[in-house]
């Protein structure tokens, strides 16, 4: 395979507001598509807010925290039943119209995509077709428009389970009366770039959940991340390593004035008058990292950007030499174990 330009754009959303994020995507889609990308990487929680600092304490509520949560659920993101691997952007009009505006922002998403002959991973913040649950999620889309595969967050660390639902092997239909199918959770999806797949933030300390996607043949591992500390890009190096496959990891550079004036954490601090508008909440740190734990590009710091690298898949032959973590008679020793992988 002739080498190819992959992309980790390290950008803070415009939080709580769907349509302005989705407005700076798309110029960002339009500007790594100029430099040659075929593959942008967003952060974790993309659209629209990674909720840092929003304080929805244990046993308690009150009309503040319900008044955020509302807002949280209105810029989230839904995603029709049924779409993966259809050309939703080509399907019946009656049916979109019925649909209202209800997936405005997923066919955004599509048009990004296609307009700029982009593969597109994105965090995005997935909202329930009936009610309020939300996960965190992550999807790839095609060149030509298409959802490829979509990958809900198995278990929100820490205090990200008082607003994001855990999810399981398999994603059911949003709504309880479809009659899609369920589809698979952990996808690893086959793209023009190669075999694409990936986790988000600490899902990578998972095993289980790593071993997965490497039985599945993932080549381009996605790495949707929240997680700003200098730890971060040593796991994306043994993620490589290990798996043998090229690591694209993106994160957010995010300061207090990516949120709005009235956000608790920033009035807390006395933001609201104008003081540490601009303390750096997420420092970034997104990179690129060969098959062989090799750092390509990055880690990028304190500011917003973007990172790229020309990575060639038949290298990843090659790296396989000494370590196959899921070949059937070199590292995965399925002998050690009964196990099978769940689709």
């Amino acid at each position: 395979m002739s080498p190819v330009k992959v992309a980790a754009v390290q950008i803070a959303s415009v939080a709580y507001n769907l349509d302005s994020s989705l407005s700076k995507l798309e110029d960002y889609c339009s500007q790594v598509a100029e430099q040659g990308a075929k593959l942008a990487v967003f952060p974790e929680a993309y659209l629209s807010a990674y909720p840092r600092h929003l304080d929805f304490k244990i046993g308690a509520r009150t009309d503040e925290n319900r008044s955020w949560y509302s807002r949280y659920v209105s810029s989230s993101v839904k995603i029709p039943d049924g779409a993966e691997g259809v050309d939703w952007l080509a399907s019946d009009e009656a049916a979109a119209t019925r649909a209202g505006t209800d997936f405005d922002a997923f066919k955004r998403l599509l048009v990004a995509a296609k307009s700029n002959k982009l593969i597109l991973s994105v965090g995005i913040i997935e909202r329930s077709l009936l009610g309020a649950t939300l996960w965190c999620t992550n999807v790839i889309i095609s060149e030509q428009g298409i959802l490829l595969g979509k990958h809900r967050k198995l278990i929100p660390t820490a205090a990200e389970r008082v607003v994001w639902a855990s999810s399981s092997a398999t994603n059911p239909p949003a709504a309880l009366d479809s009659t899609a199918p369920a589809t698979d959770n952990l996808p690893v999806v086959a793209t023009s770039v190669g075999r694409v797949g990936g986790v988000i933030c600490w899902e990578h300390f998972m095993p289980l959940a790593r071993y997965a996607l490497y039985r599945k043949g993932v080549e381009l591992w996605v790495a949707p991340t929240a997680d700003a500390r200098p730890t971060w890009a040593p796991a994306m190096q043994f993620i490589a390593q290990e798996g043998r496959c090229f690591v694209v990891s993106a994160n957010q550079f995010q300061r207090a004035s990516d949120f709005p004036e009235d956000y608790p954490a920033r009035v807390a601090a006395g933001e609201s008058e104008g003081r540490g508008a601009d303390e750096v909440w997420s420092r970034g740190g997104s990179c690129i990292v060969s098959p062989l734990g090799e750092i390509l590009a990055g880690p990028l710091w304190d500011r917003e950007g973007v990172v790229y690298a020309d990575i060639d898949l038949d290298d990843i032959l090659g790296c396989k030499l000494d370590m196959d973590s899921a070949g059937s008679a070199h590292y995965s020793r399925d002998d050690l174990f009964s196990f099978s992988v769940r689709t």
